[in-house]
């Protein structure tokens, strides 16, 4: 089964994606290293698919799982989200990816009928316009920059930094709400020297974890996500050194918000 201790959203690097319809993906994930898994019912699965997708999303929600395990759905305005709402109200999934987010409406309404944590995907311009009303009901944000680019109608190659402003919304957003933010995806599979450094990247934009596509990506996103070790040692001599108040670290003045940094980066050894 499913851990059925309450997922800890801030706690999470790295947040795999796989369709629900792959049977031997979902064998890969259960004995992969990643924080969360994500079985996808939306854009991952055809049409052709979405009901046995759903149906193999409701058989791997009760197997055994050493991570807790999300569930995509597709959005309202399809014509699976109502048998995507019975499926995971009916099964134990950690926590619900609502896709294409814009507003509070849809992502109240899933939240409430399922009492599962709801992770908000921010993927067009009317989700950045309304991330703040979005994110007051979400449990967490996730950039999608696939989605989201195309939306923006950038051309094809234009990278990430079209993207910066969109990213920082997104981040801006979850930390005035309180909630987590996650990195989108890197879409190629075998460029691990890319994937470093746009997790690096992200993880210096301020987002918590990151979205991957391939079991391939967990340890490099773990361990872009995860203070180094020259961290963990200055955080520990800062909190341990720390009296309150403004006052001199190893040629620095720190305050408040320097030990509060310190305590967050112990808290992802």
């Amino acid at each position: 089964m499913i851990p059925d201790s309450k997922i800890d959203l801030f706690a999470l690097r790295s947040l795999l994606f796989l369709p629900a319809s792959n049977p031997r993906a979902i064998m890969h994930a259960r004995e992969s290293e990643a924080d969360l898994v994500i079985l996808d019912l939306e854009d991952a699965v055809k049409p052709a698919d979405k009901v046995a997708a759903r149906a193999a999303a409701v058989e791997a929600l009760g197997q055994d799982w050493r991570m807790p395990v999300a569930v995509r759905i597709n959005s309202q305005h399809s014509e699976w989200h109502g048998e995507d709402m019975v499926a995971v109200m009916t099964s134990s999934p950690s926590a619900i990816v609502v896709p294409r987010a814009v507003g509070k409406e849809e992502v109240a309404f899933v939240r409430n009928q399922t009492g599962k944590p709801v992770l908000a995907m921010i993927e067009t311009a009317k989700g950045l316009v309304a991330i703040h009303e979005t994110a007051r009901e979400a449990s967490a944000l996730i950039a999608g920059t696939n989605d989201l680019s195309a939306d923006l109608h950038l051309p094809p190659g234009a990278g990430r930094r079209p993207l910066h402003m969109a990213l920082q919304m997104i981040i801006i957003a979850a930390r005035a709400a309180g909630i987590a933010a996650f990195d989108g995806v890197f879409n190629s599979l075998e460029d691990d020297e890319g994937f470093t450094s746009e997790a690096h990247e992200g993880r210096i934009h301020g987002f918590d974890g990151k979205s991957l596509i391939h079991p391939r990506q967990i340890p490099l996103c773990n361990a872009a996500f995860a203070p180094s070790e020259e961290e963990v040692a200055r955080a520990e001599r800062l909190v341990a050194a720390a009296t309150g108040g403004a006052e001199r670290f190893e040629g620095e003045m720190i305050e408040r918000m320097h030990v509060e940094t310190a305590q967050r980066i112990l808290e992802r050894r």
